[in-house]
């Protein structure tokens, strides 16, 4: 039986570490801020079918800003593809406030510096592959 529970404890650990090594960060490093008021909101996604749906993200982050840029590392995420969405939530109201026509009031930026047009951007054309740690720039448009 101690046999068995240390051959257990040694799987168990060896998992672990098989698990440790597949993860990854993705460092943000947001420019372009322009006031330190409120707080910026980074939403991570990882399914083309939420993306950037706010409420849906993958995972999300709510950081205060201090001078003109700002980073933020998401840890310890699994190899595959991921799109950020990031909006200046100045008001600090927990929503993109947008005007009557549905656009943005509130500076927003996406992952590989997409700049929309007409409509909002495809998760596709976001979206990044974490294979290994990785780090972004994302400037903040106004």
């Amino acid at each position: 039986m101690k046999h068995l529970i240390c051959l257990f404890s040694i799987l168990v650990a060896l998992s672990n570490s098989a698990n440790a090594q597949n993860n990854f960060d993705l460092t943000v490093q947001i420019d372009g801020l322009k006031n330190n008021n409120g707080v910026v909101q980074l939403g991570l996604y990882n399914k083309a079918s939420e993306f950037p749906k706010v409420g849906e993200t993958y995972k999300m982050a709510r950081v205060k800003t201090v001078g003109t840029s700002k980073v933020y590392t998401f840890k310890s995420l699994p190899k595959g593809k991921y799109a950020v969405a990031i909006y200046h939530d100045e008001n600090a109201n927990k929503l993109c406030d947008t005007n009557f026509l549905g656009i943005p009031k509130e500076a927003f930026a996406f992952s590989n510096n997409i700049r929309p047009r007409f409509s909002i951007p495809s998760f596709q054309s976001c979206s990044l592959s974490l294979n290994k740690d990785r780090g972004i720039t994302i400037r903040m448009v106004y």
